[in-house]
Protein backbone atom coordinates (compact mmCIF):
# COMPACT_ATOMS: atom_id res chain seq x y z
CA UNK A 1 0.00 0.00 0.00
CA UNK A 2 1.63 2.98 -1.25
CA UNK A 3 2.02 5.99 1.35
CA UNK A 4 -1.22 8.27 -0.62
CA UNK A 5 -3.75 5.32 -0.06
CA UNK A 6 -2.72 5.04 3.79
CA UNK A 7 -3.16 9.12 4.29
CA UNK A 8 -6.21 8.59 1.88
CA UNK A 9 -7.47 5.55 4.07
CA UNK A 10 -6.36 7.90 7.95
CA UNK A 11 -8.98 10.42 6.18
CA UNK A 12 -11.82 8.25 5.73
CA UNK A 13 -10.74 6.77 9.14
CA UNK A 14 -11.29 10.40 10.90
CA UNK A 15 -14.50 11.42 8.64
CA UNK A 16 -16.66 7.88 10.00
CA UNK A 17 -17.30 9.88 13.54
CA UNK A 18 -17.64 13.28 11.61
CA UNK A 19 -19.92 12.21 8.74
CA UNK A 20 -22.24 10.32 11.45
CA UNK A 21 -22.15 12.82 13.90
CA UNK A 22 -23.00 15.58 11.23
CA UNK A 23 -26.22 13.14 9.61
CA UNK A 24 -27.33 12.24 13.06
CA UNK A 25 -27.64 15.06 15.41
CA UNK A 26 -30.10 17.30 13.71
CA UNK A 27 -32.64 14.66 14.05
CA UNK A 28 -32.69 16.04 18.08
CA UNK A 29 -33.66 19.40 16.76
CA UNK A 30 -37.11 17.57 16.44
CA UNK A 31 -37.44 16.71 20.38
CA UNK A 32 -37.22 18.81 23.25
CA UNK A 33 -34.68 19.03 25.73
CA UNK A 34 -37.00 19.47 28.82
CA UNK A 35 -37.26 15.28 28.21
CA UNK A 36 -34.45 13.80 31.00
CA UNK A 37 -33.75 11.10 28.69
CA UNK A 38 -33.72 12.54 25.06
CA UNK A 39 -31.09 14.88 26.75
CA UNK A 40 -29.27 12.08 28.34
CA UNK A 41 -29.05 10.81 24.68
CA UNK A 42 -27.84 13.46 23.13
CA UNK A 43 -25.08 13.98 26.01
CA UNK A 44 -24.28 10.32 25.26
CA UNK A 45 -23.75 10.73 21.21
CA UNK A 46 -21.89 14.07 22.34
CA UNK A 47 -19.71 12.24 24.34
CA UNK A 48 -18.79 9.73 21.80
CA UNK A 49 -18.56 11.47 19.27
CA UNK A 50 -15.99 13.66 20.89
CA UNK A 51 -14.21 10.26 21.92
CA UNK A 52 -14.51 8.38 18.50
CA UNK A 53 -12.77 11.93 16.90
CA UNK A 54 -10.01 12.22 19.40
CA UNK A 55 -8.85 8.23 18.57
CA UNK A 56 -9.69 8.98 14.52
CA UNK A 57 -7.66 11.86 15.46
CA UNK A 58 -4.88 10.60 16.99
CA UNK A 59 -4.51 7.75 14.43
CA UNK A 60 -4.85 10.29 11.77
CA UNK A 61 -1.86 12.16 12.87
CA UNK A 62 0.15 9.29 13.62
CA UNK A 63 -0.01 7.97 9.93
CA UNK A 64 0.48 11.29 8.54
CA UNK A 65 3.89 11.84 10.48
CA UNK A 66 4.80 8.37 9.31
CA UNK A 67 3.80 9.27 5.78
CA UNK A 68 6.10 12.34 5.57
CA UNK A 69 3.15 15.04 5.63
CA UNK A 70 4.23 16.88 8.76
CA UNK A 71 1.28 19.83 8.22
CA UNK A 72 -1.23 17.31 7.72
CA UNK A 73 0.11 15.86 11.14
CA UNK A 74 -0.38 18.47 13.02
CA UNK A 75 -3.64 20.34 11.21
CA UNK A 76 -5.25 16.64 12.16
CA UNK A 77 -3.19 16.45 15.76
CA UNK A 78 -4.90 19.91 16.53
CA UNK A 79 -7.84 18.24 15.54
CA UNK A 80 -7.84 15.72 17.68
CA UNK A 81 -6.41 18.06 20.69
CA UNK A 82 -9.62 19.85 20.42
CA UNK A 83 -11.85 16.84 20.34
CA UNK A 84 -9.79 16.11 23.60
CA UNK A 85 -10.42 19.44 25.14
CA UNK A 86 -13.58 20.13 23.81
CA UNK A 87 -15.21 16.69 25.25
CA UNK A 88 -14.35 17.77 28.90
CA UNK A 89 -15.39 21.62 28.28
CA UNK A 90 -18.88 20.89 26.38
CA UNK A 91 -20.09 17.78 28.66
CA UNK A 92 -19.04 20.19 31.84
CA UNK A 93 -21.33 22.93 30.14
CA UNK A 94 -24.04 19.99 29.45
CA UNK A 95 -24.21 18.98 32.72
CA UNK A 96 -24.38 21.88 34.55
CA UNK A 97 -27.30 22.69 32.30
CA UNK A 98 -29.21 19.84 32.91
CA UNK A 99 -28.81 20.09 36.72
CA UNK A 100 -29.99 23.71 36.11
CA UNK A 101 -33.03 22.49 33.83
CA UNK A 102 -33.42 19.97 37.06
CA UNK A 103 -33.76 22.34 39.54
CA UNK A 104 -36.06 24.14 37.58
CA UNK A 105 -33.82 27.18 35.77
CA UNK A 106 -36.72 27.56 32.60
CA UNK A 107 -34.05 29.33 30.60
CA UNK A 108 -31.73 25.79 30.95
CA UNK A 109 -33.05 24.07 27.95
CA UNK A 110 -32.56 27.35 25.71
CA UNK A 111 -28.94 26.58 26.97
CA UNK A 112 -29.00 23.16 26.15
CA UNK A 113 -30.36 24.01 22.67
CA UNK A 114 -27.63 26.83 22.02
CA UNK A 115 -24.35 23.93 23.30
CA UNK A 116 -26.34 21.25 20.51
CA UNK A 117 -26.33 24.06 17.46
CA UNK A 118 -23.04 24.77 18.83
CA UNK A 119 -21.60 21.32 18.79
CA UNK A 120 -23.72 20.67 15.08
CA UNK A 121 -21.55 23.75 14.15
CA UNK A 122 -18.56 23.13 14.98
CA UNK A 123 -18.36 19.70 13.89
CA UNK A 124 -19.54 20.96 10.83
CA UNK A 125 -17.05 23.63 9.83
CA UNK A 126 -14.14 20.49 11.01
CA UNK A 127 -15.81 18.24 8.41
CA UNK A 128 -15.82 20.24 5.78
CA UNK A 129 -12.25 21.48 6.25
CA UNK A 130 -11.06 17.92 6.37
CA UNK A 131 -13.00 16.74 3.15
CA UNK A 132 -11.43 20.25 1.45
CA UNK A 133 -7.95 18.72 2.31
CA UNK A 134 -8.59 15.56 0.70
CA UNK A 135 -7.31 16.43 -2.74
CA UNK A 136 -4.26 18.05 -0.89
CA UNK A 137 -3.35 14.47 0.84
CA UNK A 138 -2.18 12.85 -2.26
CA UNK A 139 -0.33 15.77 -4.08
CA UNK A 140 1.72 16.28 -1.07
CA UNK A 141 3.19 12.68 -1.80
CA UNK A 142 7.23 12.40 -0.75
Amino acid sequence: MTSDAVALAAIVILLFPMGYFFLAAPAFLLVKLDIPPVTQLLRGMFNVHFLMTSVAGVIGTVVFAVTGRPVFAIGIGLLAAFAVWGRRWFLRQWDAQLSARDAGDADAVRRLRRLHWGGMLTNAILLFAVVGSIPYVSATAT
